[in-house]
């Protein structure tokens, strides 16, 4: 039996679709293995300044379908400091809190490892960002809806770029990661897509719009990842610009658009099954774990590994094919 009877609940980081799914999971399933749950308000922010709270299975009915996180997030400078780190243990301490899940990206999973290693505290990450970019697990919870969200944006503008003959330069979120630009661009039949993870020349891009308009193309799209080497998509929209005025040109800045909305069936899915995952693995006295999706199935991965193991993680295939059906 687990020597584990209350655990800590929380998100950090930018918010993702399916957050509040996934704290619905890990509440009902830590009350099933016969534990107390604490959520705990503004990720460690709360644990600095005691922002706790019971949770019970009623505590988290009708989230399920809500964007967001009901835990809210904050950023905390004074966590990144021993002496923050050592106030937050002591409070999880006092408040009995034996473990946490922790919800978030690569820098809640930083925090987390810290915290669990200097204080030997258990602690289990769910990988929560729309960026899906952390080792070990496909997706990551809020990716597809994020995806689908600028999906549903890229069909709204090719309507008034085609009625206009318009290009438009829309960027999307991925400071580091142009997962939500290639998929997003493949689904939506644009015609580039500019990736932080592969440096695309402007005169190339340049080219490849002017074989477009040869071939009678009425309008175009070009999708471009934030953290595209460019230096997004004002730059890259004033650079084509300047050697290229065939179409009237327009930029759409998707921004924090994408991080809100209900999450998929998919995100919903995915958080109930990695929260229950998480709650599982305490049980089985695991610690500094990440619960992911892996094909179909949900394995565990070291939390520094899944920070630090950047391999790449972009299908060569869509990069390939994207630019074949841009034709």
């Amino acid at each position: 039996m687990s020597s584990i009877k209350k655990i800590g609940v929380f998100t950090s980081g930018g918010d993702a679709p399916g957050m509040n799914a996934c704290i619905r999971a890990v509440v009902r399933t830590g009350i099933f293995h016969g534990m107390e749950v604490v959520g705990i308000h503004q990720g460690y922010q709360g644990m600095i300044e005691k922002k706790f709270i019971n949770m019970d299975a009623r505590s988290v009915r009708n989230i399920i379908q809500l964007g967001g996180t009901v835990l809210k997030t904050a950023r905390c400078a004074e966590f990144r400091t021993p002496e923050g780190r050592a106030k937050a243990y002591n409070n999880l301490k006092e408040e009995g809190i034996d473990a946490l899940v922790a919800i978030g990206g690569d820098g809640t999973f930083t925090g987390a490892e810290l915290l669990s290693r200097e204080f030997d505290i258990p602690v289990i990450g769910v990988p929560g960002t729309i960026d899906n970019d952390l080792y070990g697990s496909d997706f990551t919870l809020g990716y597809d809806t994020a995806t689908n969200t600028v999906l549903e944006a890229i069909d709204k503008i090719r309507d008034t770029a085609a009625s206009h003959d318009r290009l438009f330069f829309v960027e999307v979120m991925g400071r580091d990661s142009g997962c939500i630009a290639l998929h997003s661009g493949v689904a939506g039949g644009a015609e580039a897509i500019l990736l932080p993870e592969k440096e695309t020349a402007i005169d190339d891009l340049i080219m490849k719009l002017e074989e477009g308009a040869l071939s009678n193309k009425s309008s175009s799209i070009v999708i471009i990842a934030e953290g595209d080497k460019n230096g997004g998509a004002y730059n890259v929209a004033k650079r084509v610009k300047e050697k290229f005025n065939f179409y009237d040109i327009k930029v759409t800045i998707l921004g924090h658009l994408q991080r809100g909305g209900t999450p998929s069936s998919f995100d919903r899915v995915l958080a109930c099954r990695l929260g229950y995952a998480a709650v599982k693995a305490l049980v089985a006295g695991e610690n500094r774990k990440m619960v992911g999706l892996r094909g179909n199935e949900i394995q565990l991965t070291n939390i520094e590994e899944a920070i630090n193991n950047h391999s790449y993680k972009l299908e060569d295939d869509l990069v390939e094919m994207a630019a074949i059906l841009s034709i």
